[in-house]
């Protein structure tokens, strides 16, 4: 949440941060309502002054045995417009807040202006698969890397993730959509088992590497966690919600790991502080009419590995980087060719300052699907959450700044190892990296419980 004196500071740059966003938002509006605000404020000063000075008067005359009655009056007459303040100032306050909690956080001065064809391809890492055979002349049929030397020939057309999990029998589609409803997903046997691996692989990858403290939060929150994170008001059509009991299912991990500290105040050196946690993930999609929907491409409930940071403000962007580059190691293991992209401010999330997404190159539908989204909120998340820092030495409080990231989101992550890492017969080689998770296997193949 953008605090109402920086608005009215920095007018200017709120009314372009939100022109950027391609958004229409009423804030000469909200200055007005904060103007009506202060006027109370400063009328209820002068009352509450007025009230004191009669009460003094009033116990003046009183202590004199002289008549107070008219004095009476007049003090409960200015009592009595305080009270009609105070209700109008509390139904002021009541609009103030909602028009501030759907105002975005003001894009870093780093962020292309314009919309997704403004993204910026920051970096790309590795080379894109090759579906070949040895020649002849070589000793060997087959390969198990997606790297092939240039003395390899194409002779295969890659197959997309749906036609190879039909023909592995890993992912049954059909009877997740007889259980639940289109958009959902049933992992069996060596998918459900390649799932499993990937998710102990990025807890272990974070948590042991990288320094990340392992949590294992509620998949349920509140109305308050959700508004802190920055998904309400604005994403709640986009949100699974239990009515009767006001609670959310997560769309990310973000909202329970971040909500952690919610009015809390943290000491600076225990700063930073860095969670990573497996959830389910749950979202309506809707808004993605017209969306390619197919096979895992866009689904209802997706697995995710998530890295929460809460750091010093003058940190967060030093500490945005390092993030990146904890999701980027999970790619780079995985042997995924990937690219980072810094997202435009028309792409940005409402709560978002500046946002990396990484996307990983699929080769069976020959496309770049977004696995990770790496932002910095700055204090725009921890002003709605109310998480706050006490400075070492001054004992200053401060707001704390907030990043989080995807490392990775499985969904697509899995179509990605299915469609690089597929060989002509048919089969997905397991990358090297996780064959430890799965007994040493090498490779899925149809046929195989």
């Amino acid at each position: 949440m953008l605090d109402i004196k920086f608005i009215r500071e920095n007018l200017d740059l709120v009314k372009t941060s939100i022109r950027n966003r391609n958004l229409e938002l009423d804030i000469d509006g909200l200055i007005r309502l904060d103007n009506s605000r202060r006027k109370i404020l400063i009328e209820l000063e002068g009352l509450a002054a007025e009230k004191n000075k009669a009460n003094d008067e009033i116990s003046a005359l009183l202590k004199a045995k002289k008549d107070a009655k008219d004095k009476i009056v007049s003090m409960k007459e200015t009592a009595l417009k305080i009270d009609e303040l105070k209700a109008k100032l509390k139904e002021i306050n009541i609009e103030l807040d909602k028009s501030l909690a759907i105002i975005p956080n003001t894009p870093s001065s780093l962020v292309p202006v314009g919309d997704a064809s403004a993204q910026r391809i920051v970096r790309s890492w590795g080379e894109l698969p090759k579906f070949n055979t040895f020649d002849s002349s070589c000793q060997r049929q087959d390969s198990l890397s997606i790297n092939p030397s240039t003395s390899l020939k194409i002779d295969f057309k890659p197959a997309n993730h749906i036609e190879l999990s039909q023909r592995l029998d890993i992912i049954d589609f059909g009877r997740a959509t007889k259980i639940t409803g289109s958009n959902f997903i049933l992992y069996k046997g060596w998918g459900a088992k390649l799932e499993r691996a990937l998710i102990n692989f990025m807890l272990d990858l974070h948590t042991k590497k990288h320094g990340y403290t392992e949590i294992f939060p509620p998949f349920l929150v509140n109305r308050a966690s959700m508004i802190g994170t920055g998904q309400l008001p604005k994403l709640e059509e986009d949100m699974y919600c239990l009515k009767d009991d006001d609670l959310f299912l997560i769309p990310t991990a973000e909202v329970p790991v971040t909500n952690i500290f919610r009015d809390e105040i943290l000491n600076e050196e225990d700063l930073p502080i860095y969670y990573t946690a497996y959830t389910a993930c749950f979202r309506r999609e809707a808004g993605s009419y017209g969306k390619d929907t197919k096979g895992l491409t866009r689904v209802h409930q997706f697995n995710k590995v998530e890295m929460v940071k809460f750091v010093r403000p003058e940190d967060s962007y030093v500490e945005l980087e390092r993030l990146v580059k904890d999701a980027e190691d999970v790619l780079q293991l995985l042997g995924l060719p990937y690219r980072v992209i810094m997202l435009p401010t028309g792409d940005l999330s409402f709560a978002a300052s500046l946002c990396y997404d990484l996307e990983a190159y699929a080769s069976g539908a020959d496309k770049w699907l977004e696995v990770s989204s790496c932002s910095n909120f700055e204090g725009f998340q921890a002003r709605r959450a109310n998480i706050r820092l006490r400075r070492k030495d001054t004992k200053k409080i401060d707001y704390v700044h907030t990043l989080n990231g995807s490392g990775v989101a499985l969904a697509r992550t899995m179509i990605a190892i299915l469609e690089n890492y597929q060989q002509k017969d048919g089969s997905v080689v397991i990358p090297e990296v996780l064959r430890p998770y799965l007994g040493g296997e090498e490779r899925i193949s149809a046929g195989r419980i």
